[in-house]
């Protein structure tokens, strides 16, 4: 059977696109799909295994490598362009757009879902706030183009014949916002590669895309009342600029790295700090595997992956001096590394791709039957 897989975009290297890296291992005859195409050719070669992806009309305008979230108002025609009628199974890796490709009735279609539309639905205001949006002409359009995003969604939930969330919390969102039931399988965490090391330095990490929702800001407002304690940031974005501007000069901003010196970091790391409500969030499993403990935002994702003051601790609130609570009472906690790793085990890649490919086959003998 001929197979189709649709990601929202290929721009950077994330947990979606891990996620892509597993589904092609499973299945490797996959033909990929996305809205746009600018990975670099390490993560190319790592993430697609030298498949072409097949984009839509976005990646050929004008400024869409540098900001393609500017064309929002074109996504769903976009993505409705991309032609896979002639795949008998479609799988979607979706955030945002993926699981609004056309299909018939002769076409099974399983949804993996990171999070229905973040922007659309439960960062709405968030979103406006972050991009100045919220009054004016130009602010009533953007309300107007979520207004018309989300009414598309809902729709294009039931081209979906079933979803599969990453957390209990997403699907949870899932049933929310599209009123539908979704199977619960865990994103896939390379345990592997993030091996255990008990030797820990004194330096705190936090990384991630450096994008609004993600909170880094009160990580930093947090570290700067901490002089004496050291924070790397990992990642690039939007805000970088923003960022780097609010931070005291204890705290480093290392950009984009590579996958080895990540690890290393992570393994060596007193502590992996992570502030927002993440989906599921595989940066603080990939930290756990390296038996580096956590201190994060008490919601979302984290509480299905962290246990708390076993794997780490967690602050109640979005506020600097919640951080810095959380910093002080993780101090006085001894962490086994050894028991960290234990529970990010639970996430390995191995798991992932085992449970996918025993639901989806599932899935199409029902289908075909």
């Amino acid at each position: 059977m001929k197979k189709a897989l649709i990601h929202d975009w290929f721009y950077t290297s994330g947990g979606g696109e891990k996620v892509v890296e597993s589904i092609l291992r499973i299945w490797n005859d996959c033909e990929v799909y996305a809205l746009i195409d600018f990975l670099n050719d390490e993560d190319r070669n790592r993430i697609l295994q030298g498949k072409k992806v097949t984009t839509s009309f976005i990646q050929k305008l004008p400024t869409a490598k540098k900001n393609h979230r500017k064309f929002l108002q074109l996504f769903p025609l976009a993505i409705e362009s991309l032609d896979v009628s002639n795949f008998d199974i479609i799988l979607s890796s979706s955030s945002s757009i993926a699981k609004g490709v056309l299909t018939n009735q002769n076409q099974l279609h399983i949804c993996y879902c990171h999070s229905p539309m973040r922007y659309a639905w439960n960062l709405h205001f968030d979103y406006l706030k972050s991009k100045g949006l919220q009054s004016g002409i130009i602010g009533f359009y953007a309300r107007h183009v979520l207004h018309k995003i989300r009414q598309w969604d809902v729709i294009n939930s039931y081209r979906v014949d079933y979803f599969i969330a990453n957390s209990h919390y997403i699907a949870k969102r899932i049933k929310k916002v599209y009123n539908r039931d979704a199977t619960v399988i865990y994103p896939p965490v390379n345990t592997d590669e993030f091996q255990l090391y008990e030797e820990k330095e004194t330096y705190y990490v936090a990384a991630g895309r450096l994008v609004s929702y993600k909170k880094i800001d009160i990580i930093i407002q947090a570290f700067n009342n901490l002089t004496k304690k050291k924070l790397y940031i990992v990642g690039d974005g939007p805000e970088k600029t923003k960022l780097k501007k609010l931070a005291s000069d204890h705290i480093q901003f290392l950009g984009n790295i590579s996958q080895k010196k990540l690890v290393t970091l992570l393994q060596r790391a007193k502590a992996f700090v992570f502030a927002a409500d993440e989906d599921f969030g595989i940066l603080p499993v990939e930290a756990q595997s390296c038996g580096t403990p956590i201190i994060a935002y008490k919601k979302g994702g984290l509480l299905e992956t962290v246990i708390e003051n076993e794997t780490g601790v967690f602050f109640d609130k979005q506020v600097p001096e919640s951080i810095v609570d959380a910093i002080n009472r993780f101090e006085k906690i001894h962490f086994p590394p050894y028991k960290i790793r234990q529970n990010a085990l639970r996430f390995s890649k191995d798991r992932f791709e085992r449970e996918m490919k025993t639901f989806i086959e599932e899935k199409i003998k029902d289908f075909y039957s």
